[in-house]
């Protein structure tokens, strides 16, 4: 069955940020997600990830292997929201992926990217 990667977009926010029901109750949101998703044995993995403070942008330079490291403090975009988690989803097609990626909390607060994962053993 392919699996999809339903990566979780949304306004980058601290623990701090939220008050603490309020981070309990989003908390509450994608533990019932998991539970329904993995009970359906759709769920494959997942996790959160930390704040971009903690992020560390890698590059290459001159385009191969060998080249000059250089790293950067934090994501390499600039942009409102960041990739704050993921789901790696077993489905029978992008429809029914698009389906559980709408019952993900962060759907509703910011953006889901559903992408298919290349199956490197099924050649593609």
């Amino acid at each position: 069955m392919p699996r999809y990667a339903a990566l979780i977009y949304g306004p980058e926010e601290t623990d701090s940020s939220a008050p603490p029901e309020v981070w309990a109750a989003i908390m509450a949101e994608y533990n019932d997600f998991g539970a329904t998703a993995g009970a359906a044995g759709v769920l494959v993995g997942g996790e959160a990830l930390q704040d971009t403070a903690t992020a560390t942008t890698v590059h290459v330079q001159g385009g191969a292997k060998g080249g000059e490291l250089v790293t950067t403090d934090g994501p390499f975009a600039e942009t409102k929201e960041v990739l704050g988690g993921f789901y790696l989803l077993d489905c029978a097609d992008l429809d029914e992926a698009i389906r559980w990626a709408a019952q993900i909390p962060g759907a509703w607060h910011g953006r889901v990217e559903v992408r298919p994962v290349i199956d490197f053993s099924q050649g593609q």
